[in-house]
């Protein structure tokens, strides 16, 4: 249960009195709960209808403000029965909140007037209207006294829920409540709804640019897409576009911004006013188009298909790259053609792209961009946001994020992948328990620079410390990997890694696994994906595989070649996709098999992009992943796997200092150095703490009893 008031801000159209009441709210003792303005929508038989503010509070209930700018209040109580009548519709279709016909939390409205001066003599009995003084006596009279922590978890995942938004493609049918498609159906329904600082980050957005890093699986193309949705619903005027790496993702965020809008206003999408517009882009209108050649079409800038750039900026690795920084160079004026931008799986894009999505925004230059440093699969790391974007005529930089946390969003909290299958992805993606070739100090492939990115990508230090030249145990904890995403199966049936003696025989037990899960474990088509991860010879090394399926009746089809580029799965028919490692990015399934592992296994310098593609493919698991390989690094592969299983999948190894680290790719360079600053001031601050304490110029019970318990609790003892 929260022990303070958090505030997310979302938008609506009355700023002056949004402001006051966050001030009043926050300067209240004793209230604690989450406050959204601009949030929820509802859609209604007139449109959508936006909620000024909410409060669900552990010891208030659920309080609505009408908030009211100026000095007229109209018919406010005709406007309170109104939006308590809205809400309480809503709420009653989550049937956890409801006992008979009546809804298990308070629900009350507060109308808020700052700008009149004697509320009292315009206010109607039974109708709360107040000023800044009378809030607190408002919020007074309200009391909760059945509430419990389960209770006000449901009450505010209800009014923060987006239920439809995670649910399969599809309607699934099930018949055992054993088999591999019902429990695929438990987890989705349970994953349904957005955590809170998912919400969060959906709902705010700055004046300028916004960053959301995230693990795979944290929810990060979610957020985008549904934060293009949000925006849209609010300001339906503006032109939003939403781009990305991976084509195959098209399909996806045009399916989530749908499903959004209707939920949240009743109405589609003006798909005119709102583009899901690939990066790149090419003559041969709308769903060819890109950010990339719209910004030459209306710069008059010099446009570069792939094969023209590859030929001029030296080979296919620079092609975007050299193209987007020609593009820049050569405009004489920025093209300011759209009021929000948002970039998906930036770690895949060059500095290049993301100042050219930059020059094509109105002010305040709202681009946001998401990531995941390791799913980069070009080896490259993005550099911080002062570098990324520059500096003004002053020598200051464009964009700086220091400690706001809403322009440096960080999902930590992993939804997709299971504690095993992430805690394997990140053992085999780092090396961590790979043995040190000859002449090597360590068998590491990869690492952060700061150890400290490892506790805010969700892990904590169960022994040792985390710090550079330090023993650490690392393990990720329950608020972060929620276990119900494990406790489907056997632990041993989650993740899997196994060697064959040769390619044939690799490739007729896939077959007959395939068989298996659509015949007996009540799969579908599209809960399989089949990941070949070297993207070059996807089609040769799947071609004997889908032909024999195809004799026993299974359709498959490879994502992107034998499928419109923009699609992954396809809808039309049952189909097994099969793909590459790029085209996979981005995309998720319950059974994932990746076949011939043994390429991801290597030495020398490509090693922790080959590394990054076995992590991208684990990754894309919901709940079972099947790494299968042959030869000879394939045991390599398991020997690793064997090792982090043996430990219970906990990350044991000694961090490296900065000489080693110099040797390692390095990843999450990003941090400015604010950011390092921050890290610093946060280590300084615990030891002076320590020192203190140890000295005896500060006693445990000077400590407040809040801070103490907290101190118990996280230390693990008594005292």
């Amino acid at each position: 249960m929260t022990e303070r008031l958090n505030i997310t801000r979302g938008v609506n159209k009355k700023p002056v009195t949004t402001d006051a009441l966050e001030q009043t709210l926050e300067s209240l003792q004793g209230i604690q709960g989450e406050v959204f303005t601009g949030y929820p929508l509802i859609a209604t038989p007139d449109g959508k209808y936006s909620i000024d503010a909410t409060l669900v509070s552990p010891t208030k209930g659920i309080v609505l403000f009408d908030l009211i700018e100026g000095a007229d209040v109209g018919d406010y109580a005709e406007r309170q029965d109104d939006l308590a009548n809205k809400i309480e519709a809503r709420l009653k279709l989550h049937r956890e909140l409801v006992k008979g016909r009546n809804l298990l939390v308070p629900l009350s409205v507060i109308s808020f007037a700052p700008g009149i001066a004697n509320v009292k003599a315009r206010a109607v009995d039974g109708y709360p209207l107040v000023d800044e003084q009378g809030l607190a006596v408002a919020l007074e009279d309200l009391d909760w006294t059945e509430s419990n922590d389960e209770l006000y978890r449901m009450t505010l995942s209800a009014i923060e829920s987006l239920s439809s938004i995670r649910k399969s493609r599809s309607k699934r049918e099930v018949h055992r409540t054993d088999s591999r498609g019902a429990k695929l159906k438990r987890l989705e329904d349970s994953i349904a709804t957005l955590d809170h600082r998912q919400n969060k980050a959906v709902i705010e957005t700055v004046e300028g640019v916004q960053r959301i890093r995230g693990l795979a699986g944290s929810g990060k193309t979610i957020v985008l897409a549904l934060k293009a949705a949000y925006l849209h619903t609010q300001h339906p005027d503006w032109r939003i576009a939403v781009t990305f790496h991976t084509r195959s993702l098209k399909g996806q965020f045009r399916r989530l911004i749908n499903n959004f809008c209707i939920e949240q206003s009743g109405e589609e999408p003006d798909w005119t006013k709102i583009r899901v517009i690939n990066a790149w882009g090419a003559p041969g209108g709308d769903a060819r188009d890109g950010i990339y050649y719209e910004y030459c079409r209306a710069t008059g800038a010099e446009f570069f298909d792939f094969k023209s750039a590859s030929y001029k900026f030296g080979g296919s690795e620079h092609a975007f790259d050299g193209a987007c920084q020609a593009a820049l160079a050569s405009a004489s004026d920025a093209a300011q053609l759209y009021d929000v931008i948002l970039a998906d799986e930036a770690q895949d894009f060059a500095p290049s792209f993301l100042r050219l999505g930059y020059a094509m925004l109105k002010p305040p230059k709202r681009l946001v961009y998401a990531y995941d440093e390791l799913q980069n699969l070009s080896g490259t790391s993005l550099p911080p946001p002062e570098e990324i974007f520059g500096n003004d005529e002053q020598g200051c930089p464009l964009v700086t994020f220091g400690d706001d946390r809403r322009r440096d969003v960080i999902l930590h909290k992993c939804y997709r992948n299971s504690r095993p299958v992430l805690v394997s992805a990140h053992g085999l993606g780092f090396g961590i328990y790979r043995k040190a070739p000859e002449g090597a100090e360590t068998g590491l492939v990869q690492m952060f620079d700061y150890p400290a990115l490892w506790e805010e990508i969700g892990y904590k230090a169960h022994e040792g410390q985390l710090a550079k030249g330090q023993h650490v145990v690392l393990e990720r904890t329950d608020e972060t990997s929620p276990r119900f995403l494990e406790e489907h199966s056997d632990i041993d049936d989650l993740v899997q890694f196994i060697k064959f003696e040769n390619q044939a025989q690799q490739n007729e037990w896939l077959i007959q696994e395939i068989q298996r899960n659509l015949k007996e474990d009540e799969l579908r088509h599209d809960d399989i994906i089949v990941i070949h991860s070297d993207p070059r010879t996807a089609r040769g090394a799947t071609g004997p595989i889908r032909q024999q399926l195809f004799e026993t009746g299974i359709q498959t089809h490879l994502a992107g070649v034998d499928t419109d580029a923009d699609v992954f799965f396809r809808t039309d028919t049952p189909s097994v996709t099969f793909t590459g490692i790029y085209r996979a990015k981005g995309n998720e399934a319950g059974m994932v098999y990746v076949i011939n592992a043994q390429d991801c296994d290597g030495s020398g310098v490509g090693l922790s992009s080959l590394r990054n593609r076995l992590f991208t493919a684990i990754t894309r698991s919901k709940a079972w992943v099947r790494v299968i390989g042959h030869g000879p690094r394939m045991q390599g592969l398991i020997d690793e796997f064997e090792a982090l299983k043996q430990q219970n999948f906990v990350l044991d190894f000694d961090y490296p200092n900065d000489a080693l680290l110099s040797k390692l790719r390095i990843v999450h360079r990003d941090l400015s150095p604010q950011e390092k600053q921050r890290l610093e001031k946060k280590k300084s601050q615990l030891a002076d703490l320590l020192h203190d304490l140890e000295n005896g110029e500060l006693h445990p019970e000077d400590l407040d009893e809040l801070t103490r318990d907290k101190l118990r609790k996280l230390l693990g003892g008594n005292e």
